[in-house]
């Protein structure tokens, strides 16, 4: 089951974007905007005043400790939105958002816009209040592993996510697939270990007959708790 169940669509670019909605499209002008690898799309105490979709790329979402250590909160793909809590009236960001990919597309809707259309359409609010709630959980739950579990616990935790968004059953070996985005170092970002330490713990689970993987698919041999 996909962890975005209550949407018809997983992508939600497909469901949000205000283009899809006639009379949005008849009296805003709509553009997309591009940004190249690392590219910042805003920061830290910037204004809160428009929410993304993401039509084409990857986006890391994060803030820096007093520090200076990089915290990545999420790393997010092609359908998804990201900048929501200025939905709920925050008006200064508390987080950074940024480009990974060279080809990032970006729909930027105004706040007041959306404000709109979810007076407009009551289904649309609803699926956004969804969303948020579904989000806010789930940046919960992996801020509580960050702080009291150790980092095997971290990423069998967060293979079950990936298998729970992007899972699905090979008919001839019963094996959960898991064919999903990231790269490694989005992984090892995202469970706060480092590269080399990911490596080894995902050769452990290899070793224990839990996984097989390689760059674009993670095989899930028996269920992981």
């Amino acid at each position: 089951m996909n962890a975005l169940w209550y949407f018809e669509d997983v992508n939600l670019f497909n469901i949000l974007c205000p283009h899809k909605f006639k009379r949005f499209k008849a009296s805003h002008a709509h553009d997309f905007n591009s940004y190249g690898k690392s590219d910042y799309i805003y920061f830290e105490e910037d204004n809160a005043n428009k929410v993304y979709l993401i039509d084409k790329g990857k986006v890391k979402i994060g803030y820096y400790t007093e520090e200076g250590d990089e915290v990545v909160k999420a790393i997010l793909s092609r359908g998804e939105l990201f900048g929501e809590k200025a939905i709920l009236g925050v008006e200064k960001r508390n987080e950074f958002a940024q480009s990974l990919d060279s080809q990032t597309s970006i729909c930027p809707v105004p706040v007041n816009t959306m404000h709109e259309l979810m007076r407009d359409n009551q289904t649309f609010s609803l699926r956004i209040y969804k969303f948020l709630g579904f989000r806010i959980k789930k940046l919960e739950r992996r801020l509580q592993l960050l702080l009291f579990k150790d980092a095997k616990t971290r990423l069998v935790e967060f293979l079950n996510e990936l298998c729970e968004d992007y899972g699905y059953c090979c008919e001839n070996t019963g094996d959960m697939v898991i064919q999903h985005p990231y790269t490694q170092k989005d992984i090892a970002s995202l469970i706060g270990t480092s590269r080399p330490t990911l490596n080894v713990l995902l050769n452990e689970l290899k070793e224990e007959e839990v996984i097989n993987f390689n760059r674009k698919e993670i095989r899930l041999l028996k269920k992981i708790a």
